[in-house]
């Protein structure tokens, strides 16, 4: 199962070029998702890591502190209420059946020598996925694939994918559930890295700076947080969705381009600035990092919920 992310960054930008205004979407778009009766993904989560082609480890701990600071309570507590957490925005999850999803970094393989080429095709993320399942406990495993590895479908209609490698997904309760996320500096960085570098359709805005400084990585993170929440969410495409469960709008696919108050399609909203870089944030984790982060459907509201 294929999350519609991408389709849905996709109607944003091209409703950006046909001059809708964002109340008229609201006003014709009441958003609710349905709940399936599935398993979602609560509890005690691990998530294994498989880091195909060159990272290096600067990048690879900005996208590990990130998963570390969604449940982290040193990350909530440390900071004033103006300045939003990661783990504030990652608790939404909560109000989703079930209760918390608690996220833990388990093991780690790095694919250095690119051991299925720079070429991927679909079965081949799902094979990588399960090279670190571990037998019967709750995970997820995430394949992050690097700036110089092409995917099936990468930029052209996705820029990460979820779905399960269980025979019977929807009897799954523990399943082997994963995600794929691109690195798309060099590829489509104005598709799948917006809003830190220009759109590829609509006017052309000056992009934010990234926060952590690296257009690719930064921008998966963004696309990393929308797929572990549309993970938990609806692990075994039976859980919260709107639309048919071949291409569902899911958690925070279901509201795309809005990072803070006052977005429209293509622009971003209003986010916090740091004073020093000039870098756009809304969100601050472990080891002092900022992150972008998109708004999440709150299931007590019904609307998009942003941090700031």
């Amino acid at each position: 199962m294929a999350s519609n992310y991408s389709f849905a960054i996709l109607l944003t930008l091209l409703f950006a070029t046909a001059g809708f205004s964002a109340a008229v979407l609201v006003e014709e778009q009441p958003l609710v998702l349905k709940y399936h009766n599935g398993a979602l993904l609560k509890g005690n989560i691990t998530v294994n890591l498989v880091w195909y082609g060159k990272f290096t480890p600067i990048q690879r701990s900005v996208i590990v502190d990130f998963i570390r600071s969604l449940n982290s309570k040193d990350a909530s507590s440390s900071f004033s209420a103006a300045v939003p957490s990661v783990s504030s925005w990652w608790k939404t999850t909560e109000k989703y059946k079930g209760g918390s999803s608690t996220l833990v970094v388990g093991k780690q393989l790095l694919l250095e020598n690119y051991p299925l080429g720079k070429s991927l095709k679909n079965p081949y993320l799902r094979a990588l996925s399960t090279k670190l399942n571990g037998g019967g406990l709750r995970a997820i495993t995430v394949v992050l694939t690097a700036k110089d590895v092409t995917v099936e479908g990468f930029c052209m209609n996705r820029c990460g994918t979820h779905g399960s490698s269980g025979s019977k997904p929807r009897r799954a309760a523990n399943g082997a559930a994963y995600v794929w996320v691109g690195n798309s500096e060099t590829q489509c960085p104005g598709y799948c890295a917006w809003p830190f570098h220009q759109p590829i359709y609509g006017p052309q805005t000056p992009p934010l700076v990234a926060p952590n400084g690296d257009v690719g990585v930064d921008g998966m993170i963004i696309n990393l947080a929308t797929l572990l929440a549309n993970t938990v969410t609806n692990p075994f495409n039976n859980g919260y969705f709107q639309g048919p469960p071949t291409a569902p709008l899911e958690a925070v696919s279901a509201c795309p381009g809005i990072f803070g108050s006052g977005s429209y399609p293509g622009y971003a909203g209003r986010v916090l600035v740091d004073k020093t870089t000039g870098s756009s944030y809304n969100a601050r984790g472990l080891a002092g990092r900022k992150y972008l982060l998109p708004a999440m459907w709150d299931p007590q509201s019904s609307t998009c919920k942003t941090l700031v």
